[in-house]
């Protein structure tokens, strides 16, 4: 039986990990690429995740490199990772009661050079948030680190009133686009 080649999980996000395992592929290698994530001038927030996405697979140097970026946007303006409380509190006034979308860039750096890449794109209602609500949400810290200050798999997911795309996808790594990535590279998948 052939070795399977070295694949090269450009993301230090424990949460990838786990998605990405749970569709029986175990990269061989973590590495966590440092890029500017600063949106260019007049970029949209589509072109902000296949941008970083991009760029991340292209940081290491290993056989295959599957890389994401997740960007939590309203309309044209980007939520990033919240600095801190005070900023994730923001974030959820400005989630609060309305729609947003999530989109999330995955790409796949092949041996010769070549990076292909996949967009998910999902809309997320928030239910009406009770300053309460948002305050133990802060003070619980789930937000730290996440794109838009929340994590749907978490406590957060009690606020998400409808969901439509990809639920692997606001987590952090769309699961289809995955797949297809590494199918067309001839990776078995179950």
């Amino acid at each position: 039986m052939p070795a399977l080649p070295v694949l090269v999980l450009a993301s230090s996000s424990p949460r990838r990990l786990r998605l990405l395992e749970s569709i029986g592929i175990v990269p061989d290698r973590i590495t966590s690429p440092c890029v500017d994530e600063t949106p260019l001038p007049a970029e949209t927030p589509r072109q902000l995740a296949a941008r970083l996405a991009r760029l991340k697979a292209a940081a290491d140097g290993g056989a295959y490199v599957l890389a994401a970026d997740t960007v939590v946007a309203v309309g044209r303006r980007v939520l990033g990772k919240p600095a801190d409380a005070a900023a994730a509190l923001a974030g959820l006034r400005l989630l609060s009661g309305r729609a947003h979308r999530v989109f999330t860039g995955v790409a796949l750096r092949l041996p010769d050079g070549r990076v292909v890449t996949r967009l998910s794109e999902s809309r997320v209602r928030f239910a009406r948030l009770s300053e309460a609500q948002m305050r133990a949400y802060v003070a619980s810290g789930e937000w730290d680190g996440k794109a838009g200050g929340y994590a749907v798999q978490g406590v957060a997911s009690s606020f998400v009133r409808g969901l439509t795309g990809s639920h692997s996808g606001v987590m952090g790594l769309p699961l289809f686009e995955t797949a297809q990535l590494l199918r067309g590279a001839g990776w078995k998948i179950p």
